[in-house]
């Protein structure tokens, strides 16, 4: 009998979020078994199995219905929550072997003994799209360039290439209404996984707003996007939108959706150049069934 717990990940004062269904034991799961789970649910879906080195503590796997992912930030955040609420962590410091490369997990607690999590993700690079990207990306989104705020539209990456689109207000990103099609397409052309524009809330307070709108998941839009939220600080940084140093980024996301996110994100330096960042949020139990 396999279980599958739904937690929602991101959330605001219990609320919102992404939900993600996990298997915290999916030994003797098939690909297909995991698919099969992410698309009954219709949702990204992580399954943790055993480590297959000493190097590594266990090996994490993502679903979405239509296909196998490298990494998926809530989904590896929520298992943790899980797998520490149920003592099965062997310390809080984990390993992860992923298929986008190794992450580590930081395991804390909160005044009510509530599992904290923060994970790894590499430094991000950006590359700005040229003219005709851009023009492609701004048809894709049915607006029109008096939408688009100060910078150049660009891919960003630490797990997962995402667009950044920087947007002229909170207003005009949660206007957005592109086509599922338009999106698949533009992002097939420019070598995405899926487009995030976003908004400046509070540049004082680091507090930004986001949408993404992925390439081929399976459905049209995401409550919260770690990868994603992760690739944007760095795009932040050269957009000069934050100053280097470690302070929390606050990305809100969901919003359009009826489900308000917020995700947080570290950067870190070394010798005053960023080496990467820790990404993290809240976590609530939604529900468990099995099969």
């Amino acid at each position: 009998m396999t279980t599958v717990e739904l937690v929602s990940v991101f959330t605001v004062d219990g609320e919102g979020g992404n939900p993600c269904p996990i298997v915290v034991d999916a030994r003797g799961m098939s690909a297909s078994d995991m698919q099969d789970v992410a698309r009954r649910h219709g949702h990204e879906s992580g399954f943790v199995l055993p480590a297959e080195s000493d190097d590594f503590d266990a090996t994490f796997r993502f679903f979405v219905p239509n296909h196998e992912m490298e990494m998926c930030g809530h989904a590896t955040i929520g298992a943790l929550w899980l797998l520490a609420r149920q003592g099965r962590l062997p310390g809080d410091t984990i390993r992860i072997a992923t298929r986008s490369g190794p992450v580590t997990g930081f395991i804390s607690r909160d005044r009510n003994g509530e599992p904290r999590v923060e994970i790894t993700q590499p430094v991000g690079k950006t590359v700005p799209l040229g003219a005709e990207q851009c023009d492609d990306v701004l048809r894709a989104l049915a607006v029109g360039p008096d939408a688009i705020g100060d910078g150049t539209p660009c891919n960003a990456v630490t797990s997962r290439i995402k667009t950044l689109i920087p947007m002229r207000s909170p207003e005009a990103l949660n206007a957005l209404d592109p086509a599922v099609g338009d999106v698949e397409a533009v992002c097939g052309r420019i070598g995405s996984t899926g487009l995030y524009p976003f908004a400046v809330v509070d540049r004082a307070v680091r507090l930004f707003e986001a949408r993404q709108f992925p390439r081929s998941s399976g459905y049209r839009e995401d409550a919260a996007t770690g990868i994603a939220a992760a690739a944007l600080v760095f795009g932040l940084l050269d957009y000069g939108l934050i100053t280097p140093n470690d302070d929390e980024i606050r990305i809100l996301q969901g919003r359009a959706m009826g489900r308000l996110s917020e995700i947080r994100v570290r950067i870190g330096f070394a010798g005053g150049r960023p080496v990467g960042c820790l990404l993290g949020g809240n976590v609530v139990l939604m529900a468990t069934s099995s099969r």
